[in-house]
Formats: structure tokens, sequence, C-alpha cells
């Protein structure tokens, strides 16, 4: 794109990187936000993607005098809806503009406007549009800034970065790397040149490998039944021997297994990853497991120079394969910012909790209250069936009501339906159940509920629903 000098409030064209042009407008930088050294640039809000960057002036064109242009190179309907947005904002730009005129002839004076701060000197004067409703850049929750420095962000144990484009920078004491979805300016993630590995092609480690090789990772997977790793050989992954093989021969590797028992036995058993642990090396547990067993991979993976983080997935296997999972890490903070590109590929967000254990805490207490709910949701469905009221009329009327949300919908579809084909297996749920209300025992803190649910989903594995899915709990209660 040629050069353009412009001024705060321009409507402009920018592109970034290998994205296409996208609408936006020339906003005010944080005062503490520093322009990147050596280049040319402005700082541009998106439309309908709540997105900031800097964006170099060579890559940007004023957006009138090319939106026909733009329109017919692209497609899609995020693009059509920010451009939407574009017509919107310029339909309420003028409306206040004339409301503003009028109300200044009303008092018989004339209202001078604010000059507008130049980022560049020009004689040139574009359309100078500037929405005096728009909050500052510093005070939008979504604040993205792509080429923030690390030691320019808050010296906190909690920061944001982001997916596609940009760094986020919040107030809110926790850590984020937002991946918002590619598809809403037609790009993709740039993967890290790290060689990666995975451990374990479950429900849950199946969609994540798929997600980093279609986002161009180089992956290396073992699964303990090797026919599992013949679908992602076939889409370019390599295939490892052994786990040791593995992460001897990875920059970074992430294991998601089962249980505390397959997580420590995958490290520590026989040609287990502590094996092929170097000074350097990255090993990151996905597995939901307890604080207890992170702390002993954590110590024995350090003992050889590695280096450690815990990143539990809070999802299902749908989730999983559309790459929106939340991933909750901890530990070392340097692997954490290894690894965006790769938590990018498979969440939708992720957030830095601290020390090791911290994000297994909280995963156990996420599934608690998942699991506890599901369960008190298939009690009110038999219950409905025992007082003779319709189950589908109940389910119309909860998907109406505060507690609506695409997981009740559809876990309450599955029961209807009698379909139980598992998104998250059962069994797992109340392993999690279990570790949750050990946690609570050691902390000496009540967990009445999830105890009582619990024991629902004992009565569900004995009734043989433990490789089903979670809302087969319902089956607990009519047997």
């Amino acid at each position: 794109m040629a050069t353009v000098h412009l001024r705060i409030g321009d409507l402009v064209w920018g592109k970034l990187g290998r994205y296409p042009p996208w609408p936006g407008k020339v906003v005010s930088p944080p005062k503490d936000l520093k322009k990147p050294r050596g280049k040319k640039c402005h700082f541009v809000k998106f439309f309908g993607t709540e997105d900031h960057a800097w964006i170099k002036v060579e890559q940007l064109k004023p957006y009138h005098p090319h939106k026909e242009e733009m329109i017919k190179i692209n497609k899609g309907k995020r693009f059509q809806q920010a451009v939407d947005a574009v017509e919107d904002f310029l339909k309420k730009a003028k409306g206040k503009e004339q409301n503003s005129d009028s109300k200044a002839e009303s008092k018989g004076k004339k209202t001078r406007n604010k000059p507008l701060k130049i980022l560049e000197e020009d004689d040139e004067d574009l359309s100078a549009l500037k929405d005096p409703s728009e909050k500052p850049v510093r005070d939008d929750p979504h604040f993205h800034h792509f080429l923030l420095s690390q030691s320019e962000k808050p010296a906190s144990s909690m920061e944001p970065i982001s997916k596609r484009l940009k760094i986020i920078e919040e107030d809110t004491g926790s850590t984020s790397i937002q991946a918002a979805d590619s598809t809403a300016i037609n790009g993709s993630i740039t993967p890290t040149d790290k060689r990666i590995g995975f451990l374990g092609l479950g429900l849950m480690g199946s969609g994540i490998v798929s997600n980093l090789l279609k986002m161009g990772h180089v992956v290396t997977v073992w699964n303990r039944t090797a026919e599992k790793c013949d679908l992602f050989t076939q889409e370019g992954a390599r295939l490892g021997r052994t786990p040791a093989e593995v992460a001897s021969t990875c920059d970074i590797t992430f294991s998601c297994v089962s249980d505390p028992k397959a997580a420590r036995d995958l490290v520590m058993g026989p040609s287990g990853v502590l094996q092929g642990i170097r000074p350097g090396k990255c090993y990151i547990e996905m597995s939901t497991v307890d604080p207890e067993t992170i702390t002993e991979i954590s110590q024995v993976i350090t003992s050889r120079g590695g280096r450690f983080l815990e990143a539990p997935v809070a999802g299902s296997q749908q989730l999983s394969n559309d790459g929106m999972l939340v991933i909750l890490a901890a530990g070392d903070r340097t692997v954490y910012e290894d690894c965006s590109s790769c938590f990018q590929a498979m969440g939708k967000t992720s957030f830095f909790l601290g020390e090791a254990g911290n994000a297994a805490r909280m995963m156990l207490i996420l599934n608690m209250v998942q699991g506890s709910f599901m369960a008190t949701i298939a009690e009110g469905l038999t219950l409905a069936h025992a007082t003779g009221q319709s189950q589908q009329t109940f389910l119309d009327i909860l998907s109406q009501g505060q507690m609506a949300s695409t997981f009740v919908d559809q876990k309450c579809q599955n029961i209807l339906q009698g379909n139980f084909k598992p998104d998250y297996y059962l069994k797992h749920i109340q392993k999690d159940l279990r570790l949750a209300i050990s946690m609570g025992d050691t902390a000496n803190h009540p967990t009445p509920m999830a105890a009582a649910a619990n024991e629902v989903y004992k009565r569900a594995k004995a009734l043989d629903q433990s490789d089903n899915d979670i809302s087969a709990v319902y089956r607990a209660y009519i047997h």
C-alpha cells in the first residue's frame, strides 16, 4: 500500500502481516504506550473486532477512496459486519455534528471544534472523524497492542497476551492470551519455529493436535495406542516411538492424558519423558490432575534442567476440535510465552495463573461446578418426569431463563434423544469431582454439594456409563 499521511480520527484500511486490509480508525494510543522504534506508524482501532494495533504508514489507505475496491476483494460475514460498523459510526458522527451545530446556533454563538492531535506533520486534511463518545483505549477491556515488548508490560504475575495480531493489556490482574476467531480478518496465526511434541491423542488431544497442524506447527505425536497416530501422520505430523524420544527431539512437549497415574507414568515410567529431558527443553502438562501431581512432575522436570508449565484445558471434544478451548496455565512464565502460538491455535483464550499448581486447583474447581451442575440438571429432568411434567417443556422454560446456555441446551437435548456419545467422559468428571473433594479436605473446606454429585456419578459408573458423556449421569436417576 502507498504511504499516506493521517490524523487522529481518520478512517482507514489497515493491513497487518498476512491479513487482508480491514476497516479501522486512527486513535490516540495510551500515554504510557510507546510507538515502536524506527517505524512510522499509527495506532489503529479495527471495526468489528475491538482490536488495536500499531500499523506502518505504508500499510494504510484512506477509507472512502478505496471502499469499493476493498469490498470487491474481501468477502465474508465478519468483513461485511465490520464495514456495516463503519457506516453506523459515520451516521452517528453526522447526527452528533448536526445536533452540536443546532445547539450552538440556538445559543447565539458558534462552538469551535477542539483541534485534532496530528500524528504526522502534513498539510493534507482527510476525514478527521472523531467519535466523542469513544472510550480511551486504555479503558477498553479488549485493548490490544501486538508490538508491546515484555519490558513495557506491567509488572504483574498475571497479565494478558493475544491471538492473531496483538498483545492485550488489562487492569484486571489476570493474564490471558486471547485467541480471537482467526476468520475475523480471514487470517491465521504465525506458528512458532520451535519443534512441538504431543503425547496423548484422546478426545481433547486429537482436536488440539489437529489445530496445531492446521496452523502450521511442526508436530511430533505419540500415543499409547499407536494406531491413533495414523490420521495425524497423514496430515503431516511426525511419529515418535516413545515419550522419551519425543521429548528429546522436540523443543516443547505437551501431554494430555486421563488421570494423575497416567500423567506420572508418562513422565517417570519406562522410556518416559524424563529420559528425554535436557536443559532448556520445555514440558507442558495439559492433563487435569491434582496439585500434588503437578508439583511432583514439575520438580523432576526442572531437576534435569527442563522448563515446566501446567496448562489444563476447560472445554469439550467439540470445543477442542473447533480450537475454542480455555487454557489455564501456571509455572514457568517464559514457557507460557514461548507457547503463545500453540495456545492461540488450540484455544480462544489462555490465562496465566502464577506458580505451578494454581492451574490444577482452578481447573478442579471449574470441573467440580460443571459436574455438580450437570447432576442437578439431570435430577430436575427426572423429577419433572416423575411429577407428570413435560421434560421438553422444562427445557424450553430453562432455555428462556437466567440459566440458559449452550451447555444446558446441548446436554438436555442429548438426554431427551438418548444420545450419550462422549463429548467429555463421565469417568473423567467423576475423577475431577473426587480430586476436588480431596483438595477441599486438604484446605479444610467443606464441599457437600460436590460430594453429593460425586455419589451420583459413582452410581452412573456402576451402571456402566463410564465411557459415555457426562450427561449420562441422567441414567443414575432412572435405574
